[in-house]
């Protein structure tokens, strides 16, 4: 949704969102565009209402910009109508190896002037309209943000080693929508060609989470008394997960509809895992998957091959018994079946770990608690609640 919101401001008019997540960071982020003068209007029923033709740079509000990671989103757009802009760091996960220098080295070879003092981040930019070819890495954001960026700039601009995860095609199909002129190649490149005004006054359903529905499937599949039915569990983008979910000895039925019938585990079996950039493991269902393992018997390996130290999380399921080796920043193992003993308070490195650490309480016969709450607010909408509904002995604090 995000990235949405960020393309939402070159169209710089009226868009109407329909399935818009309420959580955190989506609402930090609307509060940041209705503070620089974008009119919002979010519904009950999960629309949206957005006019972005009145902003003014003046009103940016550096504090919030602080809070969330996707703020970074919000560079291409005001730069394109403003021409300058310095906001501070961005904030968000404390995940290692996530800095943002690939956003400003691209940022660089679109002829931006960029200065970077340890605590701000001080932009300008000139137009030119020369052809280019950049490497997104297969970083989600960088794709995003090098599509923004490049859609209204004239040339033809070659995004290559693009990410296409369900939320980045979610953005394309959006510009595309607004008349954009995208072409997606078969070897992960994108192509860009010039527009002169996007469409506006036009409506667009925001993608569903694939991520929430993985982790759903994770906690029936060890909480459940028998079986869960997951409707839009968007099960074409979880393939891979799903396929390792099977190998370990969870059963799944697809009852068409994109409806999927997760049952409670018999006896589960040792899986290796290794993440890798869509549409294989995704790194963000790492965590959950974990907790799964650690009900397995032998030995399970996780191979984290996106992010250095990722796994550090790891620690705190060993606070409650886990029998854990991590081997270097990329590897850990994880070794036989894991009866998990009391540990009155644990602590989440990001966001994944903190429902992750919520799954392994969930399985315990002793109270846990989680601490860092505002991670869970951040990118998963009503998880307690949710979890309320389906039975769970779980509450705010």
């Amino acid at each position: 949704m995000l990235p949405l919101l960020g393309a939402s401001l070159l169209v710089n008019w009226k868009v109407t969102f329909t399935n818009v997540p309420k959580i955190g960071d989506v609402l930090t982020f609307l509060e940041i565009i209705e503070e620089l003068g974008a009119k919002v209007d979010l519904k009950e029923n999960w629309v949206l209402n957005l006019d972005t033709s009145g902003l003014d740079i003046n009103k940016l509000n550096l504090e919030k910009i602080k809070k969330i990671r996707a703020s970074i989103l919000l560079l291409s757009p005001i730069l394109f109508f403003f021409k300058k802009i310095t906001i501070p760091f961005p904030g968000g996960c404390s995940i290692w190896a996530r800095p943002i220098d690939a956003h400003l080295n691209w940022l660089e070879r679109i002829w931006y002037n960029v200065e970077f003092d340890g605590e701000n981040i001080k932009l300008d930019w000139e137009l030119k309209d020369w052809n280019i070819t950049l490497n997104a890495g297969f970083w989600v954001t960088s794709t995003e943000n090098l599509l923004v960026a490049n859609v209204l700039r004239k040339g033809e601009t070659i995004i290559k080693n693009s990410a296409i995860e369900p939320h980045v095609m979610n953005v394309i199909d959006f510009l595309r929508k607004a008349w954009a002129d995208i072409k997606i190649r078969f070897d992960h490149s994108i192509v860009i060609n010039w527009v002169e005004k996007l469409k506006d006054d036009f409506e667009f359903e925001v993608v569903g989470d694939y991520i929430e529905s993985g982790t759903f499937m994770i906690i029936w599949a060890l909480a459940s008394e028998k079986f869960i039915d997951i409707k839009n569990a968007r099960i074409g983008d979880l393939y891979s997960f799903i396929e390792k979910l099977e190998e370990a000895g969870v059963k799944v039925e697809d009852l068409w509809w994109d409806t999927l019938r997760v049952y409670k585990y018999e006896n589960l079996k040792k899986v290796d895992i290794q993440t890798n950039i869509f549409p294989a493991f995704p790194t963000d269902l790492q965590s959950p998957f974990a907790v799964l393992q650690t009900q397995a018997k032998w030995t399970s390996k996780i191979h984290e091959v996106l992010f250095e130290w990722r796994l550090n999380w790891l620690v705190e399921l060993e606070t409650m018994g886990a029998q854990i080796s991590i081997l270097n920043p990329h590897q850990a193992i994880i070794n036989w079946k894991t009866i998990f003993k009391p540990n009155k308070l644990v602590t989440s490195w990001d966001l994944r770990a903190w429902a992750s650490m919520v799954i392994a309480g969930l399985i315990t016969d002793w109270t846990t608690n989680v601490e860092k709450m505002e991670y869970i607010f951040r990118w998963y909408e009503n998880f307690v609640w949710k979890l309320q509904k389906l039975g769970a002995d779980i509450k705010e604090i």
